[in-house]
């Protein structure tokens, strides 16, 4: 029994050391940015997804991205753009910077997730979004203040000008320090795709040693 407890906890040990000998290459597992975009958060290793609302592999992706951000190092920081590909995204797009900038991110997040994919609303107005988010105790006022500011339509045209920068094809993809650009079809799987992105990250985080 004993012998095979140590066995157990020498495997869990050398799990980490058998991830970081993980070795993925662009073109096959990750495609290369260029020119590459200007990150947002300073000396950090910046990491983007881009998602939408509406999009079932979105939702599906979220327990596991949600879980990952929980183990990131100080010198990461998670950034999440929605995509902008039409009107309606659009709106989207305006209700995740209007929970932003309210304070509410957290707790509206999965709301907006669960109206689009489980009690599907299409969320094709902005009186839709407005009876969510009242809803869920933002006043009427906050919401009519924050999601008609200058602030949230310039975060709106900031996220649409980073994913047409970064080339995005669909959603889920994320973006590593603005180099590198991962997709569900070159990762393989939406598992997968966070083992590039830690991957990419101890890249650039040897990069700037």
């Amino acid at each position: 029994m004993l012998k095979h407890l140590v066995l157990a906890f020498a495997m869990l040990a050398l799990a980490p050391l058998a991830a970081q000998a993980q070795d993925f290459k662009e073109g096959e597992d990750y495609d290369l940015i260029t020119p590459p975009i200007r990150t947002t958060t300073g000396d950090k290793v910046e990491v983007v997804e881009f998602f939408w609302y509406g999009c079932g592999h979105c939702y599906s992706f979220e327990p596991l991205i949600g879980q990952w951000k929980k183990g990131l190092a100080e010198d990461v920081q998670f950034v999440g753009s929605p995509a902008v590909w039409n009107k309606p995204m659009e709106l989207h797009a305006k209700a995740f910077y209007t929970a932003e900038v309210l304070g509410v991110g957290e707790a509206m997040h999965p709301v907006l997730f669960q109206a689009m994919n489980v009690d599907r609303k299409r969320l094709q107005s902005d009186k839709e979004i407005k009876a969510l988010f009242t809803a869920n105790g933002v006043s009427a006022e906050d919401f009519d203040k924050a999601y008609n500011s200058f602030g949230v339509n310039s975060q709106v045209r900031q996220a649409n000008s980073r994913a047409r920068a970064a080339k995005i094809t669909g959603t889920p993809e994320m973006m590593v320090n603005g180099k590198y650009r991962i997709s569900t079809r070159k990762a393989g799987s939406q598992a997968n795709m966070l083992k590039v992105a830690d991957f990419l990250i101890e890249k650039e985080r040897a990069a700037g040693e």
